[in-house]
């Protein structure tokens, strides 16, 4: 069990994150939603002790730190891949480094992406860097997995189909963690979405939740920002009368 109490990260007198409690349990695939600056990442980092924040956040009970840090794992659109090796590298590495490493799956996950695995990282494309970071994260053996816009620059069919093979190869007892703005895309992949509002959580609903209220993803994340549908037609008539 990941548990987040009145979690808090400020950056100067600017809030990153405030007052997060927040409770994902074993096998959860959880989808983390929010405008741009709403503190997702932040939350990521926090969870991995990249940040240091205040309160408190405990797996198992336990605080997070060197004795049980191998249980998370996350794939970042910054890359966290060494660019300068392969992926033949990286497995080796990964092999002697993580017990839990399941080089079934890596093997698959890179046969399944087409890349090549003797090739320096430096020298793939966005996408593929990205397709690369996932197979590691999903690879090592974490318990918790943490996603931060990893198909940033991959096509729809990519997504889609991956979807489907992540919901494949996941063991009972791996929990997703997936911090994405693709919303109508991820919706039939995730069980429960959490919602972040400048720092603060907002949302919290299971997707079950929501199909018996007959709402989808898209509804409740604009009831809950109370979004309104006419402003862009006010933004519009606000310049046009400027002119």
């Amino acid at each position: 069990m990941l548990e987040l109490k009145k979690v808090q990260k400020m950056y100067g007198g600017r809030r990153g994150v405030t007052g997060v409690n927040l409770t994902v349990g074993p096998g959860e695939i959880v989808g983390l939603f929010g405008e741009n600056g709403a503190g997702k990442t932040t939350l990521l980092k926090c969870i991995l002790g990249y940040f240091k924040y205040q309160g408190e956040i405990t797996l198992d009970g336990e605080p997070i730190n060197t004795k049980n840090i191998h249980r998370l794992a996350f794939a970042t659109c910054e890359h966290s891949f060494f660019p300068n090796m392969s992926p033949a590298d990286h497995k080796v590495f990964y092999q002697m480094n993580f017990p839990k490493f399941n080089e079934k799956r890596f093997d698959g996950l890179m046969e399944f992406f087409e890349l090549p695995k003797h090739r320096a990282l430096k020298q793939f494309s966005v996408g593929q860097k990205n397709q690369f970071e996932v197979i590691l994260a999903l690879s090592q053996g974490a318990d918790y997995i943490l996603m931060d816009e990893p198909f940033a620059g991959n096509d729809v069919f990519n997504r889609e189909d991956f979807y489907k093979v992540l919901l494949g190869i996941l063991e009972p007892n791996e929990t997703i963690i997936l911090s994405t703005h693709l919303l109508e895309e991820v919706e039939s992949f995730i069980g429960r979405a959490i919602l972040l509002r400048k720092g603060s959580l907002a949302g919290d609903v299971t997707t079950e939740e929501l199909e018996e209220s007959g709402k989808s993803l898209m509804d409740y994340v604009k009831q809950t920002y109370n979004y309104e549908t006419d402003r862009v037609i006010k933004a519009l008539s606000k310049m046009t009368d400027e002119e």
